[in-house]
């Protein structure tokens, strides 16, 4: 890597920035100008626009995305569209080969074709409209910044700056590039984006030793906010060669995960494919010695294969999950990706990170303790509503606290704004308690002005600023508990200052001990009289008087622990993933229900570095309840890959830019839409437009009501391919010469008459109990042995009935087999009555298949509207083949009477009964079973 002074040649390049030598870390802050070739009046306008050009704009390369072309193309490479698409183009070659021509033939050509051309455009259009939404969300990246050129103060637009560029930061900003800091007024970051640690931590201009990048404390990052303090900082990386866009660059390798119902589906396509394929070919090779020639005998095949194929089940099959997308929008999830719906319901293990899914990302102070006694605080977040018990004895001790702080806090502009707070989150908390106690912030720091500070840092751990008051100066310290306590030589007690006995040095540890154990950060504050506006800091900061212990948290969401309870039910592990202490990761973990145990097992990422796989797949194959704390992005996504490993179906939260690479590679990545960074969602298949734990859990619900969904639209649609094959073969074996039904008579009730009520059907409610409920297995197949029996059991009864209806009115009429054409008026009657039967059937059937055991009169025969009217429609559409002359001489149908029309309803309900005294039979068998009276 280069180190000379001046920047490398562009052929020197191996990212789109400037990535600048580490050693410049290790340089002192006047050094590092000369190093980056700038100054400390910045960069000559000419030079950063010579810049700009030779490095490249300050983003990150945008994923590139498929020409719309070629998304709606792949809609064409589904394996049912494939079939039907052969089958379409042997139809027309047999059209054309036919002498003379069938027009039946074309128009069975044209109709397959059509079903596929309706397929591909709802499953694209619901995909587009999926991806176009999740666009709209808004970038992270900040678009301006304030930098110096040639000695002038300017806003430029982030995408400008480039190496050499001297930035400055003030609280608030989102810093734009990587950045060496050369002036530091206490200056704090948040880093949590790239690490997951919600503390601030504060920056330097000093020189540090070698060491990982992201550890410098005189470094500042792209995609990481300013949250208190001043500086300037030189640019030294942008774009992809910033630590954000390594990041990014590692989600981009990561590949995207195929869904649980991807795998299935495709498994199904083929062998319904194959099962058509097979017995079309059977059908041809028996037809061919009864002396009907090669070409007939062929479209008769087609027919057989089209009558297995459910053309209506890729559209059913989009639609139904796009039902799930606006069910689960409502409940602020946004789906990016159909099939992500369906997966959320087979989830079996959760990997959640903390900080503002499981909390509110608002520190609140909780408890104030002095002189013995703890005081309650009310009210949570940065609004300051709720109060201080007892607020009298602490009202000292939280205006000292309020007036060492500098962040502010900033009131909603609008109504639909919340209160923020600008600067350290900590700090807000103490004017938010402060006010909560009957103080005014800003009206003691007005009364009692700032003279003198001494920002904290990591060695002291201390905080101190001088205050001028009516008649002296006042020393006013925060801090850590053990650090204040030691400068510390005596207490106030009911506005007297008491000597500090060992006796209550202890009390204090104990204090702040049992505090921490709550889960709480905990801060000591302490004052002292000094000797004019400018001490000495040894001065300021020893000999002080103790007021007493804050300790503050990130609440929970309050509806998180009832969501936690519900996955529990579910049987879906949750584990705990964050960068911030074990300590405060298993406390928040034990708010919320994740940790129940004395023992949970605690692992930081340096623990997971010393593990190879076979150790950690042992680790995540405990039953114990696991946390993971202080892990890098690399860290989550062996985890990750490691749960899957073992045949798990993992969901990934998270918001930052380090959770990105997991997020992708996990089977459903869920990430934050309110304060998740742009790199976060663009990752996930998920976004959670209120960044809540809970909306998870109601996903959940949701996904698998999805799949139970389909489930039934699956066995509402093949049952009734049954109905439609077995008279073909019954026909083919009994030696007739013409098909009981008609491929496009199949056609138009796979898409006329069944797509609806399929699609009503998808659109069911979850059932009462589908959280009590284990998640299924990966391995287990869409096409299980008990689906596969009830549409065996509900299709052979419809089979039978079509079939018996067919032979009875051919037999009935007294005309020999040989004697039929297509023509004959006693056939046109016979096919009517087999397509009018299967409509009428799988209406009936449709009411069956929407439970699994519980009876449709409990459910209620009318409690889905829709199911009724889609299945209204269709026997309405079946009514209109029939009589309208236009659609007969398409369908090649006859009028029905309506002796006939009785006759076919009747055998209709059979599924309908027959189901339900199956139900019955499996609710006794049930009772029996637990031993509970019938």
């Amino acid at each position: 890597m280069r180190t000379s002074a001046a920047p490398p040649a562009a052929d020197e390049r191996t990212a789109p920035g400037f990535v600048p030598p580490p050693r410049v870390r290790e340089l002192a802050a006047a050094d590092v100008f000369s190093a980056l070739d700038t100054s400390r009046r910045g960069l000559a306008p000419a030079q950063a626009g010579e810049r700009l050009e030779r490095y490249g704009p300050n983003e990150l390369p945008r994923t590139r995305r498929r020409a719309v072309w070629r998304d709606l193309a792949v809609q064409f490479t589904d394996l049912f569209a494939v079939v039907l698409l052969v089958a379409a183009a042997i139809t027309f070659l047999a059209y054309g080969l036919q002498e003379p021509r069938d027009a039946g033939t074309l128009q069975l050509a044209v109709a397959i074709l059509a079903v596929v051309v309706l397929n591909a455009a709802i499953g694209f259009a619901q995909e587009y409209s999926a991806e176009r939404t999740a666009q709209a969300l808004a970038a992270m990246v900040p678009h301006a910044c304030r930098v110096l050129r040639g000695g002038e103060r300017l806003e430029v637009p982030a995408r400008d700056l480039v190496p050499g560029d001297v930035v400055v930061l003030e609280a608030g900003d989102a810093v734009s590039a990587d950045c060496r800091v050369v002036e530091a007024h206490e200056l704090a970051v948040n880093n949590a984006p790239l690490t997951g640690e919600s503390e601030a931590v504060g920056r330097t201009a000093e020189a540090v030793a070698a060491g990982p990048a992201l550890q410098a404390r005189n470094c500042v990052f792209m995609g990481t906010d300013v949250v208190a303090g001043s500086g300037r900082a030189v640019v030294v990386a942008t774009g992809a060669s910033t630590e954000f866009g390594r990041i990014y660059r590692l989600a981009a390798a990561a590949p995207r995960q195929k869904t649980p119902l991807q795998h299935q589906v495709a498994v199904m396509a083929r062998r319904v494919a194959g099962a058509a394929l097979a017995i079309g070919a059977l059908v041809f090779v028996v037809r061919l010695p009864t002396g009907e020639s090669v070409l007939p005998s062929f479209v008769f095949a087609l027919g057989v294969m089209v009558a297995m194929v459910p053309e209506g089940l890729p559209a059913t099959l989009s639609v139904s999950l796009a039902i799930g997308v606006r069910r689960m929008a409502r409940r602020q999830a946004l789906i990016k990706q159909l099939l992500a719906v369906e997966a959320l319901g087979s989830t079996t293990v959760v990997c959640t990170d903390k900080t503002g899914t499981l909390t509110q990302a608002e520190m609140t102070v909780t408890r104030v303790w002095a002189d013995g006694v703890t005081h309650d605080v009310t009210g949570v977040g940065y609004g300051p509503r709720g109060e201080v018990a007892d607020a009298a004895p602490v009202r000292e001790l939280l205006r000292v606290a309020g007036l060492c702080c500098d962040a502010r806090l900033v009131p909603p502009a609008g109504p639909k704004e919340h209160w923020r707070v600008l600067g350290d989150t900590t700090e807000g908390a103490l004017l938010v308690v402060a006010a909560k106690a009957g103080l005014d912030p800003d009206a003691e720091a007005a009364a009692t002005p700032r003279v003198t500070e001494f920002p904290f840092d990591s060695d002291r751990k201390l905080m101190t600023t001088v205050h001028k008051t009516a008649t002296v100066h006042q020393a006013c310290v925060k801090g850590a508990p053990v650090e204040l306590l030691a400068r510390c030589t005596d207490a106030e007690r009911d506005g007297r200052r008491e000597p500090l006995t060992e006796r209550d040095r202890a009390a204090v540890v104990a204090a702040g001990d049992e505090l921490a154990s709550q889960g709480l950060r905990v801060l000591a504050v302490a004052r002292r009289e000094v000797d004019g506006p400018r001490p000495v800091q040894d001065e300021a900061e020893s000999a002080l008087t103790l007021l007493g212990l804050v300790g503050m948290l990130d609440p929970p969401r309050p509806e998180v622990t009832d969501a936690v309870a519900a996955c529990r039910r579910a049987g879906i592990r949750i584990v705990m993933v964050t960068g911030d202490h074990p300590l405060t990761g298993e406390a928040v973990a034990r708010r919320v229900g994740i940790v129940r145990r004395p023992d949970p097992v605690v692992v930081t990422g340096a623990r997971l570095d010393a593990m190879d796989d076979a150790a950690l797949d042992a680790l995540l194959a405990e039953p114990s309840e696991l946390l993971l704390c202080r892990v890098s992005p690399e860290h989550k996504m062996r985890v990750v890959t490691a749960f899957q490993r073992r045949g798990e179906v993992v969901a990934v939260t998270g918001d930052g830019a380090n959770d990105a690479p997991a997020l992708k590679h996990a089977d459903i990545g869920v990430a934050m839409g309110a304060g998740g960074t742009d790199v976060a969602r663009e990752a996930a298949a998920m976004v959670l437009l209120d960044d809540s734990f809970a909306s998870i859990a109601a996903a959940v619900r949701l996904g698998r009501a999805v799949y139970q969904n389909i489930r039934k639209f699956l066995v509402y649609l093949f049952s009734h391919n049954i109905g439609e094959l077995v008279p073909i073969l019954a026909a083919t074996f009994a030696g007739f010469p013409l098909v009981p039904i008609s491929a496009v008579q199949i056609l138009a009730i796979d898409l006329g008459s069944d797509v609806l009520p399929a699609l009503a059907l998808g659109a069911e409610p979850p059932e009462p109990d589908v959280m009590d409920r284990p998640p299924r297995s990966r391995r287990e197949r869409l096409f299980s042995a008990a689906v596969m029996g009830r549409i065996l059991f509900l299709g052979g009864i419809q089979a039978a009935c079509v079939t018996a209806v067919f032979f009875w009115h051919i037999t009935a009429s007294g005309i020999p087999f040989d004697d039929f054409t297509r023509d004959t008026p006693v056939y046109r009657e016979a096919i009517t009555m087999v397509q009018a039967g299967i409509v009428l059937s799988q209406f009936f059937n449709a009411l069956a298949v929407r439970t699994d055991r519980q009876s449709i009169l409990k459910v209620g025969l009318l409690s889905n509207p829709a199911l009724l009217a889609a299945g209204g429609f269709g026997v309405a559409l079946m009514a209109a083949i029939s009589y309208l002359p236009p659609l007969q001489a398409v369908f090649h149908t006859a009028p029905l009477a309506a002796a006939d029309w009785a006759a076919l309803a009747a055998l209709g309900t059979l599924p309908l009964l027959a189901d339900e005294i199956r139900k019955a039979w499996l609710r006794r068998r049930d009772a029996r079973r637990k031993g509970a009276p019938r």
